[in-house]
């Protein structure tokens, strides 16, 4: 499903100023709203899967209505049908995550519990630059053909869902005595204080890293041609991959405080290079310090999830994490619009390397608790 979402996503911010005529600010709100409507499902998602105890059915209705979003992008001729196209497919992904994670978690000791959300954010992001790539070819293939690139997008999301319903086995789990709703009061009453200590950085975390879109409006304000505007996912991502399972089992072995420090530094850095210049070489680096910081923090954000929520309601504790991560992520992507359209592409990025450097002190002064491991 990541090569048939990043073979459109990779495209979209510049499909959206180029041939439909909207702005930053609009692009911001489409892509921050989408991604909110994602993390707001999960709350919900990740409640049923735990009431349930049936991950991998939701996990194939949130594939299916992911594939089917695909074809409604290719018929788009205004932003408002992009939203809707966007919207579903957000719907889609916001069913499917949180049963996934909390699937994960089921099954990886707590000994190995990084390097496990290490692995799957690696092998996630095999496929989320694989489809820039395939975008690239088909875009040089076809002359620019934004639509014609869409409907090949539609191929691998329906592969997705076959391969998820005929080739995946759900776990057993053990059933409990009667089974609890798990979004009672006395529920998430067993959500610890250290849990949403890690729901409050997740939130600083994502009001300082708006939306990746705005890396592709940068490159693109560079002068780099539209058939190499994927390239910018590729490059983000084959850094994402590459460190977050190292990343991931480092997480298992220092304090996450360090890593967190670090995750943000790498961000602030990012944020200056695409700040100082439009210019390829610089629009690279900063590129390639994103997909560093991504590889640093988000394995480890599901790391601190797992580790501060109980088994049972692991599900939801990540459902109510990713809504309050998207929430801030719709801010932070409307703000980074408007400052664009506003005041231009340097000062938006200044804006979040200044969030990221309040973000990062916030965490030294108060660093989240990190729970013992048990032995395997």
């Amino acid at each position: 499903m990541d090569i048939s979402s990043e073979m459109i996503h990779s495209l979209l911010p510049v499909f959206l100023v180029t041939t439909l005529g909207a702005s930053a600010l609009v692009v911001g709100l489409i892509e921050g709203a989408a991604e909110a409507t994602a993390l707001i499902v999960k709350v919900f998602s990740g409640a049923l899967s735990d009431y349930w105890g049936k991950r991998k059915s939701l996990a194939v209705f949130g594939y299916s209505l992911g594939a089917l979003s695909k074809p409604l992008f290719a018929v788009a001729s205004t932003a408002g049908m992009v939203f809707t196209a966007r919207f579903i497919d957000r719907i889609g992904k916001g069913i499917r995550g949180a049963p996934r994670d909390a699937l994960v978690a089921d099954v990886a000791p707590s000994k190995v519990r990084g390097a496990s959300f290490g692995l799957r954010q690696s092998l996630d992001t095999v496929g989320a630059f694989i489809g820039p790539l395939l975008a690239l070819g088909l875009m040089l293939l076809w002359a620019n053909d934004f639509r014609a690139v869409f409907w090949v997008a539609v191929i691998p999301g329906a592969l997705a869902v076959a391969l998820l319903v005929f080739g995946v086995r759900e776990p057993e789990r053990e059933a409990a005595a009667r089974p609890i709703n798990p979004i009672r009061r006395e529920s998430l009453r067993k959500l610890s204080r250290a849990y949403w200590w890690v729901v409050t950085i997740g939130a600083v975390f994502t009001l300082a890293r708006f939306s990746e879109a705005f890396l592709v409006l940068r490159a693109a304000q560079g002068g780099l041609p539209l058939a190499l505007v994927p390239l910018v996912f590729v490059g983000m991502n084959v850094v994402y991959a590459l460190s977050a399972y190292p990343f991931g089992r480092l997480s298992d072995r220092i304090r996450h405080t360090w890593l967190l420090a670090l995750g943000l530094a790498v961000l602030i850095g990012a944020d200056v290079v695409l700040a100082y210049s439009n210019e390829w070489t610089w629009v690279w680096l900063g590129v390639s310090l994103w997909g560093l910081h991504m590889g640093i923090t988000q394995g480890l954000l599901a790391t601190m999830v797992a580790d501060a929520a109980p088994a049972d309601l692991r599900g939801t504790a990540f459902g109510f994490f990713n809504l309050v991560s998207g929430v801030a992520l719709l801010i932070a992507s409307a703000l980074a619009g408007l400052l664009w359209d506003q005041f231009g592409a340097p000062q938006t990025f200044i804006a979040g390397a200044v969030f990221s450097a309040i973000a990062m002190l916030a965490i030294l002064v108060h660093p989240p608790r990190q729970p013992p491991r048990t032995p395997a």
